[in-house]
């Protein structure tokens, strides 16, 4: 448990050293060659690369808390850190989103000004070759230890990728005069991020909530705990979330002629059954004799 809580933090720690390096390098030519233009969804784009930067940030402070062993203090760990970054990631998209949606709106009313330039196109371009290769890494990290910080920074890769194609195509529409899309493009830019924060934020809140365990997985531990036949019955299934797992809390009902030894060592083996699956940190089980 102990190496692979410690791969984790490896992991994703060089995710974010990764992203703010890629985005660092993003935001410095997609803001001045926007400026210089004039293109609305280059600036919009730009932006959104400034919030990337800190998205890779937080991801990198919230992955060094939440590696801090448990203490005295904290007893379960530092897990929860994950989802209150990730929280401050979801937040800053959706502030972004709101700034670039009344830019671009104010654009398309009062006309653009956009002129074109083929360094749109070649940024546009890098832009998304290295949003491409940062997705792949990011995805990959993401299979390995199942991190929502570096879920969130996936989602964002892709969402960069996809929003830079479509400013690629604005630049080359302007090259044939028609400038209104680059502004279409921002507003629809600004919607798409605040789409994507807004989904962050919930998941995170109902994680620092205490949301359950889900279904399938509350099924998976019913049916680990059915399959001991000397249990006489399950009470409800408790479970809270510890980072990306649960603690689960199970009350179980014996014979009450058992004795105390054989009734603590089923409960044991309960106990070590149910923290072989995925999403479960440690399982605690409580007997009551019938």
């Amino acid at each position: 448990m102990e190496n692979s809580s410690e791969n984790k933090f490896v992991i994703t720690k060089k995710a974010g050293i990764y992203g703010i390096i890629g985005n660092v390098f993003l935001l410095l030519i997609k803001g001045l060659v926007g400026f210089l233009t004039k293109s609305q969804a280059m600036i919009a784009d730009s932006i959104n690369s400034a919030g990337d930067i800190f998205a890779s940030l937080m991801t990198f402070i919230g992955n060094k808390i939440a590696s801090a062993p448990r203490d005295e203090d904290h007893n379960l760990g530092h897990g929860k850190a994950e989802y209150i970054f990730s929280m401050f990631i979801s937040i800053s998209m959706i502030v972004v989103s709101v700034k670039l949606l009344f830019d671009s709106i104010s654009t398309l009313i009062l006309g653009s000004n956009l002129q074109f330039s083929w360094f749109l196109i070649i940024v546009s371009v890098a832009t998304i070759l290295t949003k491409l290769c940062l997705y792949f890494y990011t995805k990959n990290a993401y299979k390995k230890c199942k991190n929502i910080l570096l879920e969130a920074n996936m989602k964002d890769h892709k969402n960069d990728m996809i929003i830079t194609t479509f400013t690629l195509i604005s630049v080359i529409l302007s090259l044939f005069g028609i400038y209104f899309f680059d502004s279409v493009v921002g507003i629809g830019i600004s919607i798409w991020i605040c789409f994507t924060g807004v989904k962050i934020f919930v998941e995170s809140y109902n994680v620092l909530m205490d949301i359950s365990v889900d279904d399938k997985t509350k099924k998976g531990i019913l049916d680990i705990t059915h399959s001991f036949k000397e249990i006489k019955n399950v009470d409800d299934i408790i479970s809270t979330p510890v980072g990306d797992k649960y603690l689960v809390f199970i009350t179980i009902y014996l014979d009450g002629n058992m004795s105390t030894f054989e009734s603590h060592t089923l409960a044991d083996n309960l106990e070590k059954a149910v923290t072989k699956l995925d999403k479960i940190y440690k399982t605690v089980v409580h007997v009551e004799p019938v």
